[in-house]
């Protein structure tokens, strides 16, 4: 009976004979250049001994030779009469002076060519290709050190000569660990770099020279493993107390291979794990550790200025890239998987201490951006999640260059318009924070911000131009909707934030986002006006807001007052509207009113309330400004005209709408005289700008007749708001919330599908 083969030496040479083969071709080939080279020296060393200084027949030594000692006793005619041949001698010396296995050394192509030689050892055949993905170079990593003990007290010549000629290569303790590391990757690294040669452990090369080893350690290589509580108490151990890079590389091996758990995707990988308790411990172990084994051996360094700092040129930085990569990936697909909010938020907060390392890689950092936004603008996510993830977004926009903060900024934007697809009152305060947060990210480069700006801005310009142009029957949504709205409210926020006066102050100049004012505003003002019916007034309220929030931030004037009092000449409020037992309408998450709202008395109540809130916060911003009376006598007269038009028999006769309007004339007008009171005592000309601009300047606008009116009007709307809060809360307890938010999605449906506008002029 045949004797069989064990089952370790069966998977090499099915998995890994044929590329040990090749090997031993390559540094055969390379061997016997070398020898080529050696010969070659020599033999121009003997010649230029012979034809220029003749002191061969003389028997006197010629110059010292650079290498062994045996072709000092050989004479010229004998050297040539040897074929060129290595003398026995000499080989044999060699063969005694391989001490220990000497890394993988390889030079350059341009380098070979050149005729660079050099004495290092070649006992061994490159094996790998450099981590930069380049199958023509390759990794000189050395000897070891007690190999460069032994070559300098055994042979100084050659240990000279390599350090005149070669220095690199004495280059020995920095990477020892490192070298090391990669022998742990084995058969791992193949399933990432296909195409390329993968690294051989110290294991696996003792079988390339052996050609059988111990089937328990193959097995260790070759086959999966299950990860033990033992195991990540082992590797946890090692790398808190010793930071070991060994460990690490176990650790983000396991952790690959935890990130794809329960999936089928025909890939195998080197660990395995099965029970829960360890998955939650390896996943804690690596998202803590590993980012301090990494500060440890690779320390970033922060200047004040805010710029990050990392040795990226170093071999220790080279030789660890595919292991960061690969550790990057797993984070990235387990953020895809996972619905754990404590678990989700540690792993966010994980990435910020690897993105310094991460920054030579451009491909890497837009991957981990997409999946970070998309969870940032997910409206499951609770607040708290979307705050971790927007933290390392923005750490990502500080220490990154131009491009990939530009990067940032356009996926941003896009997260922001796609997570405002649907508002309702559940996703409303998400969709405000995703605005209020982004906002942020514009301010950190004004040059970039500007430009980002800039095209956003004007592609929401040249949607609107098209549904302008376009006659089709459809054109129009592609402004009427909830993405559009929340996308011109952004670049609201965006300038209040960065082009308030105070904050130019500080900075000592003028925002380059001023100069986005205008065009935003007259985005703005055109989309309100695109379709003026009564069945998107909560849309033009939505924008007026928008405008109010700039104005108030900027100092800029803009003309709102004659856009609410469109409103008021609308139909819907000039005539007798019929009842409804209909729920009021929250205009905080509707752009459109339903047809069974049009012409009721509860939209119109709804109307008028916003009309008037909207006006006070409007002529308030400008209570203490020297115009103040001039600015408000056009609307009174035209509000007290209304108001006369209502109360008559053919008015709308609508008691609470007609009063609160009557109200808010009332204040206008005494805010007026309370300003030419004050006005009268001025002593400089209307033409004074400096003047002008500091008339009532410090003084507290809540102090006016009209501010004093509009905190009051805002505390009862925040105490309604409260009561509305509450009683939403208790029929979500009460198993009523689900069916809320169906009427609130299904809303947005009929908006949607609702194609005919009733013309209300």
């Amino acid at each position: 009976m045949a004797k069989t083969s064990k089952k370790a030496t069966r998977k090499f040479e099915k998995n890994h004979l044929k590329d040990s083969l090749e090997r031993r071709k390559v540094g055969a080939k390379i061997k016997q250049k070398v020898q080529i080279k050696e010969k070659r020296a020599l033999r121009n060393a003997k010649d230029a001994e012979f034809l220029g200084k003749g002191k061969a027949e003389d028997g006197e030594e010629g110059a010292p030779e650079p290498k062994a000692d045996p072709f000092g006793q050989m004479s010229v005619d004998d050297f040539f009469a040897g074929g060129f041949e290595v003398p026995e001698k000499l080989a044999k010396k060699n063969a005694k002076k391989a001490l220990g296995k000497r890394k993988r050394y390889e030079p350059e192509a341009e380098k070979e060519d050149e005729g660079d030689s050099s004495d290092a050892s070649y006992e061994e055949a490159p094996v790998a290709s450099d981590d930069e993905g380049s199958e023509d170079e390759d990794e000189d990593m050395g000897m070891s050190k007690e190999a460069m003990e032994a070559l300098a007290e055994k042979d100084p010549e050659f240990y000279k000569y390599l350090k005149e000629n070669d220095p690199e290569t004495l280059d020995f303790d920095e990477d020892a660990d490192l070298a090391e590391v990669d022998g742990l990757s084995g058969s791992e690294e193949e399933e990432e770099r296909p195409k390329k040669k993968s690294k051989k452990s110290k294991k696996a090369k003792a079988v390339v020279e052996e050609m059988e080893v111990d089937e328990e350690s193959e097995e260790e290589i070759l086959d999966e493993t299950e990860v033990t509580k033992e195991m990540v108490a082992k590797w946890k151990k090692a790398m808190s107390e010793q930071h070991s890079l060994r460990a690490m590389r176990q650790v983000v091996l396991a952790f690959r291979a935890a990130a794809h758990v329960n999936e089928d995707e025909g890939k195998d990988y080197k660990y395995t794990i099965t029970n829960p308790d360890v998955y939650h411990q390896l996943l804690v172990i690596t998202l803590q550790l590993v980012p301090e084994v990494l500060q440890h051996h690779l320390p970033v360094k922060e200047s004040a200025a805010g710029k990050i700092r990392v040795s990226t040129d170093s071999k220790k930085f080279k030789t660890l890239t595919p292991l960061l990569k690969s550790h990057t990936t797993s984070i990235q697909h387990l953020l895809t998987t996972l619905s754990d909010e404590a678990t989700l938020k540690l792993t966010l907060s994980t990435i910020n201490p690897l993105l310094p390392y991460l920054l030579p890689f451009k491909k890497v950092l837009k991957g981990i951006v997409k999946t970070v936004v998309d969870i940032w603008s997910d409206a499951s996510s609770s607040e708290a999640t979307r705050i971790t993830a927007f933290l390392v977004v923005r750490r990502l926009a500080v220490i990154g260059d131009a491009g990939l903060r530009e990067a940032v900024l356009k996926t941003v934007y896009q997260g922001l318009v796609k997570g405002a697809r649907n508002t309702t009152i559940h996703t409303i305060q998400g969709i405000n924070l995703m605005k209020n947060s982004a906002a942020e990210l514009w301010g950190l480069d004004p040059t970039i911000g500007y430009t980002t700006g800039f095209t956003f801005i004007r592609q929401l310009a040249i949607h609107l131009r098209s549904s302008i142009t376009n006659n089709a029957k459809e054109s129009y949504k592609t402004i009427y909707n909830w993405q559009y709205i929340h996308s011109l409210d952004f670049w609201s926020c965006v300038l209040a934030e960065h082009c308030s006066p105070l904050k130019e102050a500080a900075r000592g100049k003028e925002s380059q986002l001023r100069a986005l004012i205008y065009p935003a505003v007259q985005v703005t003002l055109g989309a309100m006006r695109l379709i003026p019916t009564a069945t998107y007034f909560p849309l033009r309220f939505h924008l007026v807001r928008s405008l109010l929030r700039l104005s108030r931030a900027t100092g800029t004037y803009i003309p709102l007052a004659p856009l609410l009092l469109e409103v008021l000449s609308a139909a819907e409020m000039k005539k007798h509207a019929k009842p409804s037992t209909q729920r009021p309408l929250d205009f905080s998450v509707a752009y459109k009113a339903p047809k069974i709202y049009l012409r009721t008395r509860v939209y119109q109540d709804g109307v008028g309330e916003q009309v008037v809130e909207l006006l006070g916060e409007f002529f308030v911003l400008w209570a203490t400004s020297v115009a103040a009376p001039e600015l408000g006598l056009p609307v009174v007269v035209m509000l007290k005209r209304w108001l006369k038009e209502a109360g008559a028999k053919t008015g709308n006769r609508n008691g609470k709408v007609n009063a609160a309007l009557g109200i808010l004339v009332q204040k206008i007008e005494a805010n007026g005289r309370w300003v030419e009171e004050r006005r009268v005592k001025v002593e400089f000309a209307p033409g004074n700008r400096a003047g002008v601009d500091g008339f009532l300047k410090g003084f507290e606008w809540e102090k006016t007749p009209l501010g004093a009116y509009v905190v009051g009007q805002r505390k009862q709307r925040e105490e309604k708001a409260k009561i509305l809060e509450a009683g939403r809360r208790e029929e979500d307890k009460k198993g009523k919330g689900g069916k809320k938010g169906r009427e609130d999605v299904q809303m947005d449906d009929v908006v949607e599908s609702d194609d005919e506008e009733e013309d209300d002029e």
